[in-house]
């Protein structure tokens, strides 16, 4: 689109903009800059504001209007604005968030005739999309679709790292892209003496402001309407050599899994040592010699690898009490908890984690032995009608008592290897690799398939138990030829990819069980669960008076 970005607009009617923030992003401060700025040029503005709800379920939408004829133009007359903003008449609309931009766009606030929208490219992921079991994620290129469809001209650039990269706020940015748009008949100079007023944090506010000008003008100058990201300077981006070297345990694995073998390489590192990462990495050989004699032309250019480098070291890395303690006692915590807060040096900042931990919490750190007699301890309470024995716990993480508690628990990584749970985990990691393994060698996509089953693993609790429970009934009565020797390996194939897809879908597995029913494999087994007796009250009679 080579059109202007912002046409001149009609002298008779004063300018609209609706300003998109999310919580704690200074959507306010962003309107009030935008309000001072106009009245201090001369020019007539007003503001309103509707407020979201908590976080990422929603936004604060603020509606400006700026006339652009100077008041004193205006021989005595002054402008009426509107209070709330007409859906299709917007002439901008600016978000600080990608999907917010899309949401604004199906209410039909922005018009392709005549609203200039300017947006980020970051995402703020919603509750929604996090409570989705699998990759609950809107797609990208569907919302910038929808941007560049129903505008007359877009800016999409990457707010969110502007904004890091300035240290301030995401309202510093969002003003620059506006100010450098044309839109309103503000100057630079009006702008940035606003910001210059508005306390210790003006210069970080004018960085920001700066990059965001730069960047959109740059834009303007070349006619590039399209849905460009903006990118740090070349010094600032980081090489891959700040995740360090690889062993030797890593040649030979394909390039295009390297990244990611790499990541998995360093997470265990730090979750345990150097020699439970060079597991990590014998483990991938395994899996890339057999796909190497499915795939001898590289055509998959090692995808099955790939994958199997990401799912293997989170399932490796797994979850417990230790690496709890250890990540809520970190210093880059203790650092984002004070950033979060908005809290200064002076304040004083107190921080309480609470922990309720459980038998199998604790038995997990146990020998096997020691870990089966408490279990069976619990059991039996159960089994009395008592609760499951936990331990709550508040813990004032900012003391030195507190801190020194957690340090404690992460310190115990070392027996970690000695525990039950241990134990457990790597023996069905084995179970799994040796099917991705066997699979693979039969067919290519069978062994492409149970490898991404590593989906199924997240979680910690009943939610992580449930999906190792799910996983290990679809290997063994879905991908195994034993179970299903009259199927084909691109049946299995199918069968393992709808299970797959079903589990990730219903958190309940009643979809799971029907996928499964319809492939020949039974469902999956009831659980025992324990019987509460509860004693009906006595009914109490009333004799008349």
């Amino acid at each position: 689109m080579n059109a202007p970005s912002s046409p001149p607009a009609p002298k008779d009617r004063p300018v609209s903009l609706l300003l998109c923030a999310l919580g704690g992003e200074g959507g306010g401060v962003l309107t009030d800059w935008l309000v001072d700025t106009a009245r201090q040029a001369g020019y007539a503005a007003q503001a309103t504001s509707v407020p979201g709800v908590a976080q990422r379920t929603g936004a604060t939408t603020y509606y400006v209007e700026v006339y652009p004829v100077p008041l004193a133009d205006c021989g005595g007359r002054r402008p009426v604005f509107g209070l709330n903003p007409l859906p299709g008449r917007l002439d901008a609309l600016v978000s600080s968030e990608l999907l917010e931009t899309g949401r604004q766009i199906a209410n039909g606030m922005v018009s392709r005739d005549h609203t200039l929208l300017i947006s980020s490219s970051a995402r703020t992921y919603t509750t929604a999309e996090k409570m989705v079991m699998g990759d609950g994620r809107a797609a990208d290129a569907d919302l910038l679709a929808l941007v560049r469809q129903h505008s007359r001209a877009h800016h999409v650039v990457d707010m969110a790292r502007m904004t890091r990269q300035a240290g301030t706020v995401v309202s510093a940015v969002m003003l620059g892209c506006i100010a450098a748009s044309g839109l309103l008949p503000m100057s630079r100079r009006d702008y940035e003496s606003v910001i210059g007023a508005s306390g210790s944090s003006a210069q970080a506010s004018l960085r920001g402001f700066a990059m965001a000008y730069e960047t959109i003008e740059r834009q303007r100058q070349q006619a590039q309407y399209v849905e460009t990201v903006w990118r740090p300077p070349a010094q600032d981006s980081p090489q891959p050599d700040r995740l360090g070297t690889l062993p030797a345990q890593a040649q030979g694995l394909p390039a295009a899994a390297m990244d990611m073998v790499r990541l998995g390489h360093e997470r265990l590192v730090e979750y345990q040592d150097a020699t439970y990462a060079a597991q990590y990495l014998q483990r991938l050989q395994r899996l890339h010699a057999a796909e190497r004699q499915a795939d001898p032309s590289g055509e998959h250019q090692g995808a099955i690898v790939k994958e199997m480098a990401r799912w293997l070291a989170l399932w490796m890395a797994f979850d417990d009490v230790v690496r709890v303690a250890d990540l809520k006692s970190r210093r880059s915590r203790m650092a984002r908890v004070q950033q979060e807060v908005k809290a200064d040096a002076a304040d004083v900042l107190k921080v309480y984690d609470h922990f309720k931990p459980g038998i199998p919490e604790l038995a997990g750190l146990l020998p096997q032995g020691l870990a089966a007699r408490l279990i069976a301890w619990d059991q039996r309470r159960v089994q009395r009608d008592l609760k499951p024995w936990a331990m709550p716990l508040k813990i004032a993480t900012h003391s030195v008592s507190g801190f020194l508690a957690l340090r404690f628990m992460a310190s115990l990584k070392r027996l970690r290897r000695r525990g039950s749970r241990f134990a457990l985990e790597q023996s069905l990691i084995e179970r799994w690799l040796a099917c991705v393994e066997a699979c693979t060698r039969e067919h290519w996509a069978l062994g492409y398939e149970v490898a991404l089953c590593g989906q199924l693993i997240k979680g910690y609790g009943s939610t992580n138990e449930r999906g190792k429970d799910n996983l290990l009934h679809i290997i063994d009565h879905l991908a195994s030829p034993s179970e299903t020797p009259a199927s084909s390996a691109t049946e299995r194939a199918k069968a393992v990819r709808a299970a797959r897809l079903a589990a990730l879908t219903d958190e309940a597995g009643k979809a799971l069980d029907q996928v499964l029913v319809g492939h020949g494999a039974p469902a999956r087994p009831l659980k025992a669960q324990p019987i509460h007796w509860v004693k009906r009250p006595q009914r109490t009679t009333h004799q008349p008076g």
